[in-house]
Order: C-alpha cells, then structure tokens, then sequence
C-alpha cells in the first residue's frame, strides 16, 4: 500500500516552432506554454476536462525577459505569465506562483510541490514555462510584429528575480557580464588542474558535446538538426568564431528558441480518483536542492562541490548509485556544467547511456530558464518505456550557482525527505577566498578568459596576491603582450602586475607607473 498523499508525475509535455516553419505562427511564451501544459493534461491518458478541473495551483518558470531588472521586452508579456497559461487551458486554480531566475528552476519546483502533496498541502499541480526568443528577434521592429503585451491580473506569487550574489558590481566593472566570460573562467581553471594543453582540452569539450548532437538531430523539438564532429565543434571558423576564451559558437548554449514544456503533478490519491493508467505514474524517488559559494569566494573555480553534493545527495536518497541509471540529463549550458558533475559521479563523456535526453542547450536549445522542464519531460517518457529504470536530472542555475538534481521511476516509492538544508550549511561552512578589490603590485595568473567582441579582445583575469587574496583585473586597450601570453598553455601562475584605477583594475605583464608619475 502506497500512501495516497504520495506525489507522482502524472504528465509531461513540449511543444516548438520555428520561424522557418511552413506552419509557423509567431506564437507569445504564454501560447508555447499553454500548447505544452495541454499536451501534459492529455499525456495523462485521462479525461482532459476533469483533469484540467482539478488543478490547484500553477507555477511558472522566469522567462529570461523578466530575468533582470530592465531587460527590454521587444514584443511585450503578460502581468501574471501563471495565470495567462492557466486561463488558455482552461484551468482555475487556487493558486499561482512565478519562480526566480535560474536553470534550476524546473527540477527545483517539482522537488518544492512533490513536498507540498507528500504535506497535503495540495494535490494537483501545473508546472511550465517557455521561451520565444527567436520570434522576438525575428519580428521585434518589423510593421507586422505581433503584441504580446496581456494584463491578467490577479493573485500571483512573484518569487523575485534571486540575483542575489550571482553578478556584483566588482564583477561587472571588469567585463564579467556575460555567462560565457564567467564560464570561461571555470573552464580554464579546470584545465590547469587537469594539467592539459589548450588543444587537448579543447579538443575534450568537442567530445564531451558531439555525442549531444546525435541526440538533439533526432528530438523532433530540437532548435537544431545538426550532427558534428568532435573536431568540428572545437575548431575556431568564420562559423564558430570564438566568443569568450576557451568557448567558440557551437559550444555554448542556444538561446534563439521557441519552445516550452510542462510537467503536471499530483498525488497518488488523485492520479488515482482522477482515472490516470499506473503505467503513467512516475515517482521522484530523490531531490536535493544546494547553492555554491558566491564566485569570488570560492576556493577552487575550476570546480563546484555544491553541484556535485546535490547530484549525489539526490542518487542517496532514492539508494542507488550511477550505475542504476538508465537515463541521464546533465544541464549544458557549457561543458563545464557537465564534467562537473560527470567528474563527481564517475561519468564518462563515452557513456554508452549518453549524458543528455534531449539533447542538450546548444543543440536542442537552451529555452531559457526552462530548459530541464524539457529534460524532465524527455526522462519521463524514457522510463515509461523502460519500467523500473531510473532517470537523473540535473539543473545548474546561475553561474554554477544552484544545482537542483531529481532520480524519477516508475517503481512506486514513499517519498522521502532530502537533507538539503543540513547539507547546505555544512557548504556554507567551508572556508573562502579572500577577495582584495583594488590591489597593487605583483601577483600571478590563477584563471582567465579573453572576451571576443567584435571590436576587440578583452582579457579579464583572476588572479593572487601574495598574501593569498584574490583580484580581478582586465588589460589596458591595446596591450597584446598579455593576450599573447593567455593564448599559450602556460599562462596559470604567470607573474603579472595589477594597479587599481578609476575603472577598474589594469593587470600587465611588466611593472605599471604610478599614475601621474613622469616618464621619458
């Protein structure tokens, strides 16, 4: 006898377009969202009206348009996105909820309301999200765009952005704006622990991805249909040009998707008062959720021991090991979201199970925060169809900032609460890097990465002082002498030198005047 407050996913699914569609029809978030949550209401192999009917609350995932303050919106939204989607399928629910910013979002809302059923706190729940980005920067400006501006209205609990500690101003003075610089800087400080050549690591990340795009050309949702090589995805070309050292193009997420996915939950009671087949039921046999340290206070960031504790805690409390999996989904953002985790959990890049359902965020596409809604709903579907195989999802946010990780089967199990919170406090515990924000004098080269904009090359370095603090520094325009040295394979530890100045820190590779001292 199973508990009949116990959660179940009773329904999953997605729903895309593309621009260059024949059946294309420019649709808004709240459209892409409201055709995968009827989708989810219909893969529930029961009656849609009475399982729309019983729906009490609705969650949806931040769209990456109301992600940061001031973000422009080209083609406009809606005031309450929850309860725009609900109003499309027909739902009425009690309650709505928006969720903060973040790739976690998805796992970790079904592991927040899997807790809510098992309280009896409610017992049917709509979760969603979506993304049309590649509408907007094809129609945004043009005579014919269409208006998705919507005032809804209404109860809504608005979670807030949750930048918290995610980009400080420090970080944005010195050009560590975009995720992929940030990236960049985890990816070479994982390569000088390895000890590898730039070539070599290079040529590892393409044959971490391109079994992803086998994956992606045959997912049906996918933004792209392209299979690549290793080499192919290394290699920097006209067409993969590099974007931040060490990533080019093609190893970086695909954000210009239209694309959502839904995933509808309830308890055992209901899936079962409500009609659904057991051969629908797939349980969350474990969750965990954790935050890393901010990225400055890190001691190591080439690596993420909070990611990799929540991917393990998850695997403990559903009492299995990676060997049990039958399906995995490793967020993919960048390579470094994979390998570490895959490092963590003894996975190979040559798994024969694969590190991706869907395909992954470059290829399959990166739908903005919603992206493991999709990954969720891909494992479903696979375990439906191998019964009592285990599936992992896993779902980095921010800047390898906050993992969210969920084990699923159709194995019927109790659930069971994780030791997140206990977990979360022993992270936090473990000692930081002290960061000095305007240092002068010698130092030496911990990581880096060289921003390739259209204009210029941007190298932004982190570096040590003597006294074992951290600074952040970027060259002074025109100095190529620095960039030349990143572009070898022995740039880390280098000696370099670092002056503060009105905006921002300066780091060469000679001693730097004094400001105003005179020179011949």
């Amino acid at each position: 006898m199973i508990d009949p407050r116990t959660p179940v996913v009773i329904g999953v699914g997605q729903f895309s377009e593309r621009y260059d569609d024949e059946d294309y029809r420019a649709l808004s978030a709240v459209e892409l969202a409201a055709h995968a949550a009827r989708a989810a209401i219909a893969n529930t192999g029961a009656d849609p009206a009475a399982v729309t009917a019983r729906v009490h609350t609705v969650a949806g995932v931040r769209q990456f348009e109301m992600s940061v303050p001031g973000m422009p919106v080209p083609l406009g939204r809606s005031d309450n996105f929850p309860r725009s989607v609900a109003d499309r399928v027909g739902a009425t629910p009690v309650n709505a909820a928006l969720e903060v910013t973040g790739g976690q979002s998805p796992q970790k809302l079904v592991n927040e309301f899997a807790a809510a059923i098992a309280a009896g706190a409610t017992d049917a729940v709509l979760l969603f999200g979506a993304e049309a980005i590649s509408t907007a920067r094809h129609l945004a400006g043009r005579p014919d765009a269409p208006d998705f501006t919507e005032v809804r209205g209404g109860q809504l609990d608005d979670r807030g952005y949750g930048l918290e500690g995610l980009v400080t101003k420090y970080m944005v003075i010195h050009g560590l704006v975009s995720p992929a610089s940030q990236y960049g800087l985890f990816e070479n400080a994982r390569r000088d622990r390895l000890g590898m050549r730039r070539e070599t690591y290079a040529r590892s990340m393409g044959e971490l991805f391109a079994p992803f795009t086998k994956v992606a050309s045959a997912n049906p949702h996918s933004a792209s249909s392209a299979v690549y090589g290793a080499d192919e995805l290394a290699t920097v070309t006209d067409r993969n040009r590099m974007i931040a050292d060490p990533y080019p193009r093609l190893l970086m997420a695909r954000d210009q998707v239209n694309q959502g996915a839904a995933v509808l939950l309830t308890s055992v009671g209901a899936a079962t008062e409500l009609g659904v087949p057991q051969d629908r039921w797939v349980f969350l046999h474990g969750h965990a959720d954790l935050r890393e340290h901010d990225i400055m206070d890190r001691p190591d960031l080439g690596a993420s021991p909070a990611t990799v504790a929540a991917a393990q805690h998850a695997l403990d409390v559903a009492g299995i090991g990676t060997d049990d999996l039958g399906v995995l989904d490793l967020y993919s953002c960048f390579p470094i979201a994979v390998s570490t985790v895959a490092d963590g959990l003894g996975l190979t890049a040559d798994d024969p199970r694969g590190l991706t359902a869907t395909g992954g965020l470059p290829y399959f596409g990166g739908a903005g925060n919603n992206y493991s809604m999709h990954a969720i709903a891909e494992v479903v579907a696979r375990l439906r169809e191998m019964p009592g195989s285990f599936g992992f999802v896993g779902a980095n946010g921010g800047m390898l900032s906050k993992y969210s990780a969920g084990v699923y089967s159709t194995t019927p199990a109790p659930w069971r609460p994780d030791r997140s919170t206990e977990l979360q406090a022993e992270l936090d515990g473990a000692p930081t890097v002290a960061t000095t924000e305007q240092p002068d004098g010698e130092g030496t080269i911990e990581t880096y990465t060289i921003r390739h904009d259209r204009d210029k090359l941007t190298a932004i370095v982190v570096g040590r002082l003597p006294d074992g603090s951290r600074f952040l520094a970027k060259n002074d325009d025109g100095d190529t002498e620095l960039i030349e040295l990143l572009a070898t394979d022995v740039p880390f530890g280098h000696k370099v030198f670092v002056r503060p100045g009105e905006w921002g820190n300066t780091v060469t590779l000679r001693p730097q005047p004094c400001p105003g001292s005179q020179h011949s």
